[in-house]
């Protein structure tokens, strides 16, 4: 019986990951051939997830993440900062401008952890829990990127903040989070800047696989 539960289990994770992977629902028949699963196990796997509140079917019977992950989601949000803190602090003191970590929440960019440098005699204030669209600003637009297969920084300048420029950069690796590393200043960011960057989400991607 355990090893039933922990295949069971196991089938449910990777029912959960393959709805998070951001291309939309799917249904029954789509989840058994892409889980190479029988559709009787995908249809029991669904009716007890849509009880728990972690999937949703739509009209069309096609099946959704449900609003149930934003409950474990919340929970993951502290140790989330707490794992990306010590790779902020060095990229905004190797850099001189204020760093953070961004997470996707829908069609919106949050800021769950932001880290101002210490020698710098002006920098971004930035704060957490600030949200603002993934369309505006490098920190959502790498997310983007990130759903596109990209893995290059991003630059922008004045879209959240007049004067304000900004890198990002994804991270990848990470099938579970749609996130971004990146650096906000009013001064100038040159080349060498962007590829820090893009270190440090590859090293938060590493403390986080």
């Amino acid at each position: 019986m355990a090893a039933e539960s922990a295949q069971t289990l196991e089938r449910g994770l990777r029912l959960l990951r393959l709805l998070a992977d951001g291309k939309g629902g799917r249904t029954p028949t789509e989840l058994s051939a892409e889980l190479s699963l029988s559709r009787p196990v995908v249809y029991r796997l669904v009716t007890t997830l849509l009880s728990e509140g972690f999937v949703r079917r739509d009209a069309e019977g096609r099946v959704h993440l449900g609003f149930g992950v934003l409950v474990l989601a919340q929970a993951v949000q502290p140790l989330l900062r707490a794992a990306a803190l010590p790779t902020l602090r060095r990229l905004a003191e190797d850099v001189g401008a204020t760093a953070h970590l961004t997470v996707a929440e829908g069609d919106d960019g949050l800021a769950v952890a932001v880290v101002e440098p210490s020698w710098t005699n002006m920098h971004v204030a930035y704060r957490e829990g600030s949200r603002h669209s993934l369309l505006r600003g490098a920190a959502g637009q790498a997310i983007l990127a990130l759903r596109e297969g990209r893995d290059d920084y991003l630059v922008t300048e004045g879209q959240l903040q007049e004067g304000a420029r900004g890198i990002a950069a994804p991270v990848t690796g990470v099938p579970w989070l749609e996130a971004s590393v990146g650096v906000v200043t009013f001064g100038s960011l040159d080349e060498s800047a962007g590829l820090r960057v893009v270190e440090a989400a590859a090293e938060l991607a590493g403390a986080l696989g």
